[in-house]
């Protein structure tokens, strides 16, 4: 009875992960299907590996390797990858914790962490972008004012990905964050 509660904890959970955070703040369809998937899959093997002699590494190493590949066969954002792990662990710790009670306890503290990380009122003002600018600048300190005088932001980071100088090009990767803070240390240079 204790293994299908756990079944049941597990598939709240993830429904949680997946339908009450993941989709309504990234609307990503496609990968829902992959959460869910992986998820279920998981807690398959997991919960027969752990009814069986054969030991529960080899599923869990097994499935690292499906995870390591199926991680390497599409384009993900970071917040994408921290989700499709959640979704492992959860499949993994309801036949893997030893009781129900624990498992559900571990499963609430991976959607809290979740739901925190991922907040959108979390670090808000901060953002990451591919620029191509329509000029080749290859001084560090000229680039990062261009970059701040573009976006009207302070740049925290700017790492040069691309310098065409033959077509007058420079494509770079920035992190900022957006705010008033530019626009009053500019002021008070004029």
């Amino acid at each position: 009875m204790a293994r299908y509660a756990s079944i049941g904890v597990d598939l709240i959970a993830v429904s949680l992960l997946v339908f009450g955070l993941y989709f309504p703040r990234h609307r990503r369809r496609d990968l829902v299907v992959a959460y869910l998937g992986v998820n279920v899959g998981v807690l398959a093997v997991a919960a027969s590996l752990s009814a069986s002699n054969v030991g529960a590494g080899l599923g869990l190493g097994l499935f690292g390797v499906l995870s390591i590949i199926r991680l390497r066969s599409t384009e993900l954002d970071q917040h994408e990858v921290a989700y499709y792990f959640s979704a492992l662990a959860l499949g993994i710790l309801g036949p893997l914790s030893g009781s129900v009670h624990m498992a559900a306890a571990l499963m609430t503290l991976v959607l809290v962490v979740m739901f925190l990380g991922d907040h959108p009122r979390l670090l808000r003002t901060y953002r990451r972008q591919i620029v191509v600018l329509d000029t080749a600048v290859t001084d560090r300190v000229a680039l990062v004012a261009h970059l701040e005088q573009v976006l009207g932001a302070r740049v925290h980071a700017a790492t040069v990905e691309r310098v065409d100088l033959a077509n007058e090009t420079t494509t770079v990767e920035v992190r900022y964050s957006e705010g008033t803070r530019l626009a009053a240390r500019v002021g008070a240079h004029k």
